[in-house]
């Protein structure tokens, strides 16, 4: 079977990956660096925790697929160092947890079981000791590998279904396939939309910012989510490079809408961020050292969505670098099928509430 993805971000190689596994004849269009948008940086956050008790389950499915996948890379691809999930939401996950049956600990400030570049904060604290540091940088490697000639460097501009298969094209060339899967992050909305399958086209600017860590850190830090409280800002927390600490925050929307442009909500994110720093995080000095940034859809959060018109198949959400191998393992086996993989998290609770 032939087979295009249009995109070869984190999602794209991986089913790109998955489907040559799978003996397909598959293609991988990018017009510009593979992970060089939404998958961008050197690291990430992995972690069983979420909300809803089957994002734990996928989340830990996942887990053993990053093994198998350090195995073949001969590298691990995540550092187990944990993640804590700290604020007034943190029963939430843990009951999530729970239900799940996945390994947790609840404790407060001060804990001897904490590992944070602060020593207080709005409590209490969930700890997930399967979440660690995902090595982006190993990742892209290793999926690039795998890969190797079937990433196609072009700009797709338009898909269109036919009686012969499913037309793309890019520039001036036009190649047909049996089935297309879209994972285009900001660019997926107006791909799909030419094949009548609607995306909320939302998006805002994101800036992650990097701070040296302070000699004394506790070691190996944990990675970090905090919910906002009291006017404090919710933020995600990692080690990045070596000896940097990478912080991104629930920035006001007003300040990081589209319509704002990059520059201004690159200038007030890196403001309010190192401000942060400087205020709540004593490990950590308060002197950016480095930016990624991507574009983000406030809409959707935690949660797998899946979307087909005949034979197109579109996936899209938020921080989904911790679920690569078990999306590419899902989409691939979707796209030779034919079938509509179930939406997971939010998606799926709003389905089982209708």
């Amino acid at each position: 079977m032939r087979v295009a993805v249009i995109g070869a971000g984190v999602v794209g190689l991986s089913a790109t990956a998955a489907l040559l596994q799978r003996s397909a004849d598959v293609w991988c269009y990018e017009a510009g660096e593979p992970m060089g948008e939404r998958s961008t940086g050197h690291t990430r956050i992995f972690r069983l925790a979420h909300v809803y008790p089957d994002m734990v389950e996928l989340a830990a499915r996942s887990r053993s697929l990053f093994a198998a996948w350090s195995q073949r890379a001969g590298t691990a691809l995540v550092d187990e160092v944990g993640t804590v999930v700290s604020g007034a939401g943190a029963g939430e996950w843990a009951q999530a947890m729970a239900a799940a049956g996945a390994a947790h600990e609840v404790v407060e400030a001060g804990s001897p079981l904490l590992r944070l570049p602060a020593p207080t904060f709005a409590g209490p604290a969930l700890i997930d000791p399967a979440g660690g540091v995902i090595r982006v940088d190993r990742i892209r490697a290793f999926l690039l590998a795998v890969a190797g000639d079937r990433l196609r460097h072009a700009h797709v501009d338009a898909v269109q279904e036919t009686s012969a298969g499913v037309r793309v094209r890019a520039g001036t060339d036009v190649d047909t396939f049996d089935t297309v899967l879209i994972c285009a992050g900001a660019g997926t909305s107006a791909l799909a939309a030419g094949v009548g399958i609607d995306i909320s086209p939302a998006l805002e600017h994101h800036l992650r910012v990097s701070f040296p860590v302070r000699p004394g850190a506790p070691e190996p830090l944990q990675c970090w989510i905090t919910g906002a409280a009291d006017g404090v800002l919710g933020t995600y927390q990692h080690l990045a490079a070596h000896g940097s600490w990478a912080v991104g925050g629930d920035v006001d929307p007003a300040l990081v809408g589209w319509g704002g442009g990059r520059e201004a909500a690159e200038r007030a994110s890196a403001e309010i961020i190192t401000a942060y720093v400087a205020e709540h995080l004593p490990f950590v000095e308060p002197r950016p050292i480095a930016t990624v940034y991507c574009t983000h859809d406030p809409d959707l959060g935690d949660g797998l969505q899946f979307r087909r018109r005949g034979r197109v198949l579109t996936t899209y959400g938020e921080n989904l670098m911790k679920f690569a191998p078990l999306l590419g393992e899902i989409l691939a086996e979707a796209c030779l099928d034919g079938s509509t993989p179930a939406d997971a998290g939010p998606g799926a609770a709003r389905v089982t509430a209708g």
